[in-house]
């Protein structure tokens, strides 16, 4: 059976960036599984494993587009410092998690002043060329309870992730 929209695929990878930087993998033994074609992972790794069949692997990079995006201006925000603790010397890059309507949700300390923290609101991988190292350990007809799952994310986009307190890979 070959990768297509709505069957159930596992995969055990690694994912780098161009510094070759380790940045996500399948745990040894536990391949991430999915439901093809129903947008619960960026398109970029669709693409890459399109037409594919059980016990294959590949290589592929995917480009921001197709991946996580570019950075957008729109979501850093200004923070007042005092909704930082008190006693914690901030400096950019630090991540921070925080709670909102839509659920929890984690950003980047982009700057700081005395009375404000910009928050860097994009996904940590915007802007990266991703290189995946794939294997298909599984391929085959996704169960009832599986394809319910494409309805209960059917507006989850990547820009978007962890706004429905999933996580989207």
């Amino acid at each position: 059976m070959k990768i297509q929209d709505e069957v159930y695929v596992a995969i055990d990878y690694t994912l780098t960036l161009d510094s070759d930087e380790v940045v996500d993998s399948s745990e040894p033994g536990k391949p991430f599984g999915f439901v093809f074609g129903g947008g619960l992972v960026i398109p970029g790794l669709e693409k890459g494993l399109e037409g594919m069949k059980q016990g294959q692997s590949v290589k592929f990079t995917v480009e921001p587009e197709e991946g996580y995006g570019q950075p957008r201006k729109e979501l850093f925000r200004e923070l007042p410092r005092e909704h930082f603790p008190g006693d914690v010397d901030l400096a950019p890059n630090m991540i921070f998690e925080g709670s909102g309507p839509q659920g929890t949700f984690r950003f980047r300390v982009d700057s700081v002043n005395d009375d404000v923290v910009v928050a860097d609101l994009n996904h940590p991988l915007a802007g990266q060329r991703l290189h995946f190292e794939v294997e298909v350990v599984e391929v085959r007809e996704a169960r009832p309870e599986e394809l319910e799952t494409l309805k209960n994310h059917a507006n989850c986009a990547p820009e978007n992730c962890g706004c429905c307190g999933t996580t989207c890979e």
